[in-house]
């Protein structure tokens, strides 16, 4: 007599093993709810009850289930939309689609099953999860319910399955099809029978195992059974019987009274193979959260393809090189490091914009280390900052494996089409598709720029309104009076009746005197700060004149064009935090001030929404990749000398997200460690919160014989001697820029590594002094590099010295408190970084430092705005000069970005074009669309 293998029993103890998963999950993983999506066509009787009782079982393990259910009218493309928002949402880890469909359309049940994402199809039916395991893939595929639950009823049997003859009745791609492939990868020697099998007798009692799943009730007799066999059967149906209340009685595909004569174990129906279905299908789902919650964890190794690089000897042109690597889909690099697709648009194959979605997705996540890449006071001809920053990600990366992220700014097409070329690295260290890294990318740029000129024609047409409409008549068109005769202000007005100190918000009831508050902004013109931009070096565009149409008659005004980076707009874009906040410091930015001297902003004018609307896709980090397939960020790209000269807050936030707690992020500072790493530390990292573990100091033999003395370095003409020979003594003597600016970097307490930037011409004795003067002066380490000519294996030595460096204990600190006076601030940065005797402040600084006072602008930080050439005002003051006085000739103020900048000297914001710009070389072949001349 069998014994009776009870699916009620069994499924019971899964549920409860479950329940306690969930539980202890959910203590590891912060909201940890695996999510269960039902999708039903129609209102099938039998589809509701089998529906209600997965229901019921999800909500006793702790399973979120969603019913959704579509009318009869669905469309194939009703059910195939729906599927797919199902697949997009990463709060729901298992779909069904409950079969069969009751539709009045055609729908291809196979074409749905197959919609759904492998990783969802918790029913196991998608065709990628029945072909892995048809390969005996069973730890990549998700098992169908049925046979799943039957093979675990066959394992609390007892019995072993390897070795065993085993039969399957029926070959249904749900239960006989996968059923046979699951005992084979078992290891037992399985026979499928179908409706076609000449003696199904026969067949049947050779076998240990019997599942049975053929729709025919009754059809295995007991003396079909081989003596001992365990019985599966999968079977249902309904057979009349007036004896019961019903009707009708429910029996199996096997003569249940008959076979357990013979069988050793047997399953009942019903309470046999039914409820482990539904108890596997919560396994299952309950599996996938727990996959899903361990991938965006990051717990471990991203699982990334690197690209080799074939080195060449002599390095061919950067565009040759980055030509030579076909970069990976971005698609497929955004999924190796664990983005999700709902998490990436795509810009073409190569590029893609990355959600802000991902800080919500990974808040519980510990952030990797943190590492700035900066440089000591550089030639005209630059030391590799941006080539070391990719070399050196491409070594933690493809030869270190850490989970590492680049993160560089967005570089302007004013210095690539004039006279410095790109800024995708250099050699074998760069960002590809370097092509589309310099041109437009996705049209941040371009974002800026309208944005900015939105605001600048706003403050023209606000100005030319005011001067010739009363009070009311501005009122009136200010807050018209909708067609169904109401009256409101808009959000943004109220936003000025609030600064304004306005309690009232029905327009009808303002007094005379509100109302002029409200509609008259009466800017001083003498005041106004706000310029238009654009994107290209255009020295003719310094100084214009507006207002010169026929129609503003009487409104002309000097004013001037400055290069889109240039603009406070792009350095809100690399200072905010959130969209939020980005909308707050759009509508704060300062324009002018009014005849009273009161400030006048972006919201004051009301224009702060709709400058967040044109930057709305502009906030979310360019995701691209090195020539080792490592992944970069791109991501703004203000000015180092007016702005902070670094990328985002919010690209280096979401990759240190994503690289998780081992990983590490590599982000680079504009110039000097002077100017771009004092900014990164006393103003990005004070509005982003994050706290540097290191700072990689780059510098080159040449650079630092300048700074000794040597000859001016002219970009485009040969090198005097002195850099391409030895020469112990000017070096050294040079080294005193570097000790300085490792000096500044110990000042904010975080180590320094020194990389030395090799060049064909340095010597080794040349080389051995940079790096002991380095070491005794208070680097952490000082490294020699050559990834221009290797890559990331030319950086593997500081990629282990950035990985020790960043294992010790952070004592970061800031230089200032921004509570000290601003004048205060200025002097701190002039005296520890620059190393003057003191500040001087002139006439007109002094004026405007005391109307930001009385504007309430005090507590914000200083950024300093000086020529990068030298630590001290004048360019040609190389070394580490002292004895000098800073002299502050003007103070300027970007509220919206958080910062005031005093200038140092005069301060170009648009460039010009040299006699030979970069553009003659620039061109492209009609028949392939292959670029040319790029660099």
């Amino acid at each position: 007599m069998a014994q009776v293998l009870s699916g009620k029993k069994v499924s019971a103890d899964i549920k409860k093993q479950l329940k306690e998963e969930v539980l202890q999950l959910q203590a590891k993983y912060e909201g940890f709810e695996p999510g269960l999506a039902i999708v039903q066509v129609g209102d099938r009787d039998d589809s509701n009850v089998y529906i209600n009782q997965k229901l019921k079982s999800a909500l006793e393990v702790g399973v979120k289930a969603e019913h959704i259910k579509l009318p009869k009218s669905s469309t194939q493309y009703d059910v195939l939309s729906c599927v797919e928002r199902l697949n997009n949402d990463i709060k729901v880890h298992g779909i069904i689609v409950q079969l069969p469909m009751e539709s009045d359309n055609p729908i291809d049940a196979h074409l749905v099953t197959n919609s759904i994402l492998q990783s969802k199809d918790v029913d196991g039916l998608h065709q990628d999860n029945a072909g892995r395991l048809s390969r005996g893939d069973l730890n990549t595929c998700i098992l169908p319910c049925t046979p799943r639950g039957c093979m675990e009823l066959i394992k609390r049997s007892g019995v072993e399955v390897k070795g065993k003859q085993a039969v399957v009745l029926g070959r249904s791609k749900i239960v006989g099809a996968p059923m046979h492939d699951l005992l084979l990868w078992n290891h037992a020697t399985v026979t499928v029978c179908h409706s076609r099998t000449a003696d199904l007798k026969a067949e049947v009692s050779k076998a240990d195992i019997v599942v049975v799943g053929i729709g025919q009730p009754q059809l295995v007799q007991g003396d079909w059974i081989k003596p001992g066999a365990v019985v599966i059967d999968c079977g249902i149906n309904s057979l009349p019987d007036a004896s019961k209340k019903s009707g009708y009685r429910l029996v199996g595909d096997v003569d249940y009274q008959s076979a357990k004569e013979r069988a050793s174990w047997i399953t009942p129906v019903p309470g046999g193979v039914g409820p482990m279905t539904v108890a596997m299908l919560l396994l299952n789902t309950v599996d996938q959260a727990r996959k899903a919650y361990e991938k965006l964890a990051v717990s471990g190794p991203w699982s990334i393809s690197y690209l080799p690089l074939e080195l060449k000897s002599p390095v061919p042109s950067d565009i040759d090189i980055a030509k030579s690597q076909a970069p990976k889909d971005v698609s497929l690099l955004a999924s190796e490091i664990n983005l999700l697709k709902d998490e990436v648009d795509l810009y073409g194959k190569k590029k893609a914009k990355v959600s802000l979605k991902v800080l919500d997705r990974l808040k519980a996540q510990k952030d990797g280390r943190y590492v700035v890449v900066t440089g000591i006071t550089p030639t005209p001809l630059g030391e590799g900052k941006s080539t070391t920053t990719v070399g050196l990600a491409q070594a933690l990366g493809a030869h270190l494996k850490k989970n590492v992220f680049a993160c560089v700014r967005q570089p302007s097409q004013g210095p690539t089409f004039g006279i410095k070329g790109g800024a995708a690295g250099g050699g074998y260290s760069q960002v590809i598709p370097m092509e589309e890294f310099n041109l437009h990318l996705t049209g941040d740029l371009h974002a800026i720029t309208a944005a900015n000129n939105l605001l600048a024609a706003a403050i023209e047409a606000r100005m030319f309104h005011e001067s010739s409409q009363s009070d009311a008549a501005l009122y009136k068109r200010l807050v018209p009076t909708a067609k169904d005769g109401t009256r409101s202000f808009c959000p943004v007005q109220i936003r000025r009746l609030q600064k304004l100190g306005i309690a009232e918000r029905d327009p009808k009831v303002l007094t005379k005197e509100d109302i002029k508050r409200f509609v008259r902004l009466d800017i001083d013109t003498a005041t106004i700060t706000w310029q238009r931009v654009l994107d290209t070096n255009d020295r003719f565009l310094r100084g214009i004149t507006v207002g010169k149409g026929p129609n503003e008659k009487g409104h002309e005004r000097d004013t001037q064009f400055d290069i889109t980076v240039a603009s406070e707009i792009m350095a809100v874009l690399a200072l905010t935090t959130s969209l939020a906040d980005m909308r707050e410091r759009l509508g704060r930015m300062v324009v002018a001030s009014n005849k009273a001297g009161e400030p006048v902003t972006a919201d004051d004018l009301g224009v702060g929404g709709a400058l967040t609307v044109l930057m709305k896709d502009s906030i979310r980090p360019n995701l691209m990749q090195t020539l080792e397939g490592t992944p970069v960020f791109v991501h703004a790209g203000p000015f180092a000398n007016i702005a902070h000269g670094n990328s985002s807050i919010l690209a280096d936030k979401i990759a240190l997200k994503l690289v998780g707690e081992d990983g590490l992020v590599v982000t680079e500072a504009g110039f000097g460690a002077d100017i771009g790493m004092e900014k990164f530390f006393n103003i990005k990292c004070r509005y982003s919160g994050l706290v540097p573990n290191a700072v990689v100091l780059v510098a080159t033999i040449r650079a630092l014989k300048m700074h000794g003395g040597g000859p001016t370095v002219v970009a485009g003409v040969p090198l005097p001697v002195e850099y391409t020979q030895e020469n112990l003594e000017l070096l050294e003597k040079g080294c005193s820029n570097l000790i300085k600016q490792i000096e500044n970097a110990n000042k904010f307490g975080v180590p320094v590594v020194v990389a030395v930037n090799g060049f064909a011409t340095d010597t080794q004795a040349e080389l051995e002094l940079v790096q002991r003067i380095s070491r005794e002066k208070g680097a952490f380490d000082a490294v020699i590099c050559h990834h221009w000519a290797k890559g990331g294996l030319g950086a593997a030595d500081l990629a282990a010295a950035v990985d020790r460096a960043t294992g010790q204990p952070s004592n970061f600190k800031f230089l200032y408190d921004v509570k000290e006076s601003i004048e205060a601030k200025i002097e701190t940065i002039a005296k520890e970084i620059y190393g003057a005797d003191g500040i001087e402040l002139e006439p007109l600084a002094q004026e405007q430092i005391e109307r930001y006072k009385k504007q309430g602008f005090n507590d914000l930080p200083v950024c300093m705005a000086k020529t990068h050439l030298s630590l001290s005002h004048k360019p040609e003051l190389k070394g580490a000069p002292t004895g000098f006085v800073l002299p502050i000739r003007e103070a300027r103020a970007s509220i919206g970005a958080g910062f005031i900048y005093p200038l140092v000297g005069t301060m170009s914001t648009m460039p010009g074009l040299p006699t030979r710009p970069c553009f003659y070389d620039i061109d492209i072949d009609p028949e392939t669309e292959e670029i040319l001349g790029l660099s």
